[in-house]
């Protein structure tokens, strides 16, 4: 019943579907950073479900790449995405760490963060648009990988405050149980990666490594460690980034 609870916790904080609500016991918290690759999972087979449906429907090209561009979007509810616009806002300050970690906790969206969500969404609809059926596929290793490895970052990276729900899951979660399930995920993910895809899959792993490395220089460098905003700014930056590789392999290839 606890793993329920806590499958059922990640999904209430990690997405937008609802599901029954669950007390918040400690027992349950230690094992929610361990289902958290599993809502990628679950988006990555909704993503080539919907480009699947866009395909059987005959829908255009525009059509099909705004439908792939929002499903992530509509799935997560924004939760990773409003890390990534937070953080854009902070980083573009060049103000102090203190100053840039106080950014991120106003509640109020700044220019920068509207500018940067704009250069997302058209950088990763133009993504899209290329992405052939073969890189589509591929798609769910990344939601994957990229959930395990921020998972890896909330219990492995310092803090950068004393609070927040990054220092929760952090202190609550096991962390010996949340590296030994990331290793499994990331080794399903890389070997779907390889079989599906072959050298594409590789490079596909190579960004998703290299996006990785530097969300942690930067989070040390610029905020002095992780938060709940970083580790979905990495998300969203580690989707993007795999969108873009798939997107130039299919080009090379077409």
């Amino acid at each position: 019943m606890n793993l329920l609870g806590s499958f059922l916790i990640a999904c209430s904080m990690y997405s937008a579907v609802p599901v029954p609500q669950v007390a918040w016991t400690e027992e349950r918290m230690r094992r929610v950073l361990c289902f958290f690759p599993l809502i990628g999972a679950g988006i990555g087979l909704a993503f080539v479900l919907a480009y699947e449906l866009c395909r059987l429907a005959g829908a255009g090209p525009l059509a099909g790449t705004f439908v792939l561009t929002a499903v992530p979007l509509l799935l997560t509810g924004g939760i990773h995405m409003d890390g990534y616009l937070d953080v854009t806002d902070a980083r573009r300050s060049y103000a102090s760490r203190e100053k840039r970690l106080a950014i991120m906790k106003d509640p109020h969206t700044g220019a920068f963060a509207l500018i940067g969500l704009g250069l997302y969404l058209l950088i990763y609809a133009a993504a899209v648009s290329e992405l052939t059926r073969e890189a589509v596929r591929l798609m769910p290793a990344v939601f994957v990988a990229e959930r395990a490895l921020s998972a890896v970052s909330v219990v492995s990276f310092p803090a950068a405050k004393k609070e927040g729900l990054a220092v929760r899951f952090s202190e609550a979660a096991g962390k010996r149980g949340v590296l030994v399930c990331a290793a499994v995920y990331l080794a399903m993910s890389l070997a779907w990666l390889l079989l599906a895809g072959k050298m594409a899959g590789l490079a596909c792993a190579a960004a998703v490594a290299l996006t990785f490395f530097w969300y942690r220089r930067m989070a040390l460098r610029e905020f002095g460690g992780v938060t709940g905003d970083l580790a979905g700014c990495f998300v969203q930056c580690c989707e993007r980034n795999g969108v873009l590789l798939l997107a130039a392999v299919s080009l090379l290839q077409g």
